[in-house]
């Protein structure tokens, strides 16, 4: 089973959120994860770091500002996305549906 048509909205969803993990979501010395998983319906990325108390959410930043789009990229080609706590920290998903 493959979805190969899916490969580039996964890497930018990896990309985005794996930057956003660095940018607002580590602690030195603490990595953060990226999980993959394919099922027969869903693609689903997501990226686990260690700050639980910084949680994300979509806004819409002014022309000028140099941060600020990368849920809003994100939550661009998902179906669906959102935020789950953990014992350390929260993971960040994004899903695409297999067509």
């Amino acid at each position: 089973m493959g979805a190969p048509g899916m490969a580039g909205d996964a890497a930018l969803i990896v990309s985005e959120s794996a930057t956003n993990a660095l940018l607002h979501g580590a602690i030195r010395g603490r990595l953060f994860r990226v999980h993959l998983t394919l099922t027969e319906f869903v693609l689903r990325v997501a990226v686990s770091d260690p700050r639980g108390e910084r949680l994300p959410c979509l806004r819409r930043p002014d022309g000028d500002d140099c941060y600020g789009r990368g849920l809003l990229i994100v939550a661009q080609p998902a179906d669906r996305w959102g935020v789950e706590p953990r014992t350390v920290g929260k993971s960040v998903f994004a899903e695409l549906s297999v067509r």
